[in-house]
């Protein structure tokens, strides 16, 4: 006997999803990750809903995609791009980062970067395109994370559609909740297609913004040292 919740047969899996999410209360804008209410196999299926649906935009193009080489097989390479590469840190769970005690009591500033990261405007979906700076001040109770980490858990949150500004505040969250330091800065600096490619077309112009928390918002010596020994040069 089929469950009265069941989903009906012909229902799409992004329908089902988002009723998960619904039911939860939980907010799904497009800088989320839901990979918590995703179950076994809805990821490929999802992809193959993404392309049914980006075929339909291709066909309101008026785009030839049965004779035309070149489109033919564009609808799937946007959808796995989607849901695979740009947009995964909506999709994916986080990376697995491994703590360690600060078992040296090291509480001088340390700073990461620049990383390279890669986003896209939830604006237009255009690219965003920057480098990421991270200013820590760990004390005896933080947790120190590898190097390399930092760029996982860049990458991981940088790859939503969404805006700079929300981004590196979503950044900063996370490295608050994993490390635990007295302060913490993030500075982005980035080049934004949705305004290269379109609008005013201005190549020349460049975003950038911080977070600072804790100790390196108070202490204006230790947050003027930092962006001091920022290599922002090209």
């Amino acid at each position: 006997m089929e469950r009265p919740d069941a989903p009906a047969p012909d229902e799409p899996v992004s329908a089902r999803v988002r009723r998960r999410l619904v039911d939860a209360k939980k907010r799904f804008n497009a800088n989320d990750n839901i990979s918590a209410f995703l179950e076994p196999g809805e990821l490929e299926a999802l992809l193959d809903e993404v392309e049914s649906k980006f075929k339909g935009v291709l066909e309101s193009l008026v785009i030839d995609t049965e004779s035309d080489h070149n489109t033919r097989e564009t609808a799937r390479r946007v959808a796995k791009m989607y849901l695979t590469e740009v947009f995964r840190g909506r999709y994916m769970k986080a990376p697995p980062v491994t703590e360690f005690p600060n078992a040296e009591l090291l509480n001088e500033l340390m700073i990461v970067g620049p990383i390279t990261v890669r986003s896209a405007c939830s604006h237009h979906f255009c690219p965003i395109m920057g480098r990421l700076w991270i200013g820590l001040m760990p004390n005896e109770h933080s947790n120190l994370i590898g190097l390399s980490k930092y760029s996982r858990l860049a990458e991981w949150v940088m790859s939503r559609p969404q805006i700079q500004e929300e981004a590196i505040a979503q950044m900063a969250n996370l490295l608050m909740d994993k490390v635990q330091p007295d302060g913490l800065a993030v500075v982005m600096e980035a080049d934004h297609f949705c305004m290269q490619w379109r609008g005013v077309k201005d190549d020349k112009t460049k975003m950038l913004n911080s977070v600072m928390r804790g100790s390196f918002l108070k202490d204006h010596t230790l947050r003027a040292e930092f962006l001091s020994l920022l290599n922002l040069k090209p």
